[in-house]
């Protein structure tokens, strides 16, 4: 049978309608799915360019054998959270203890997109007031030490608006310190993997931790002999923990700022 021009450009024109129909049947149009489902199939151009069986599910990302349109039609989608939530109180008040604040998720991850990260996150603290808002005191014992950024958020005014005294600095030379503290990587932690032996550290001695009769802090060995060996605590991490020697006391801080810590 011998067809005509015109019958023949029709029969190409099919082909090309039912080929596009085909890609658009055989992708991952309206087949997304969540996490390794191997239900999640089809036949069609994979992404390496080879024709045969591809997926839709998350799964593809890692296996490489999704469909050709898996990016376009299961678009990744990351995890959406809200803003931190202001800190807590101490955990305890009188000792040191840890504070903590949350965010939560709005969107969970799609597609293989940014996962959600911790929507919780602690750091180490010291109320100077019980719950009934007496003052504690402080304590003998060693020196509590957290990272020079919590001095920043504590108050510079008492209740009345007169100005706190702004403290002092104490340097120390480092003597030893527990292998605990090297290992630390959550977010209000890693300042203690700057504590190593053999440096010198500032310490910033301010209210309230100071005690404002004796213008001192709770081991920071003003009273004792340039040898001595005195006694630290990482507050948030009671096993990272050590000894330094004290050098000598400023006015104002001139360490690195990674080698700056507070009393707390």
């Amino acid at each position: 049978m011998m067809w005509s021009f015109g019958e023949y450009a029709s029969m190409l024109l099919v082909a090309a309608a039912l080929g596009m129909y085909h890609l658009v049947e055989g992708g991952c149009s309206g087949k997304c799915c969540q996490g390794t489902d191997l239900t999640c199939v089809t036949t069609d151009w994979r992404m390496d360019r080879v024709y045969g069986t591809c997926y839709c599910d998350e799964g593809c990302i890692r296996t490489k054998d999704c469909c050709f349109d898996y990016s376009t039609e299961c678009p990744a989608q990351p995890c959406v959270v809200t803003e931190w939530s202001y800190w807590s109180g101490c955990s305890q008040p009188c000792q040191p203890s840890l504070r903590v604040r949350r965010r939560h998720i709005l969107q969970e991850s799609r597609n293989s997109g940014e996962p959600c990260s911790s929507v919780e996150e602690k750091a180490g603290c010291r109320e100077y007031r019980d719950h009934q808002g007496t003052h504690c005191g402080v304590n003998i014992g060693p020196a509590f030490i957290t990272s020079i950024k919590f001095g920043r958020g504590r108050p510079k005014h008492d209740v009345n608006g007169t100005s706190l005294d702004p403290g002092f600095c104490m340097k120390y030379k480092m003597e030893s310190l527990t292998p605990h503290c090297t290992v630390e990587n959550q977010p209000h932690t890693q300042w203690m993997q700057y504590l190593r032996e053999g440096y010198t550290v500032c310490v910033a001695c301010q209210p309230p931790a100071m005690q404002n009769h004796s213008s001192s802090c709770q081991g920071d060995g003003q009273e004792s002999d340039s040898d001595a060996l005195l006694q630290w605590q990482a507050v948030g991490n009671p096993r990272c923990r050590g000894t330094w020697k004290r050098v000598q006391r400023t006015q104002h801080c001139s360490c690195p700022q990674v080698h700056s810590f507070v009393f707390i």
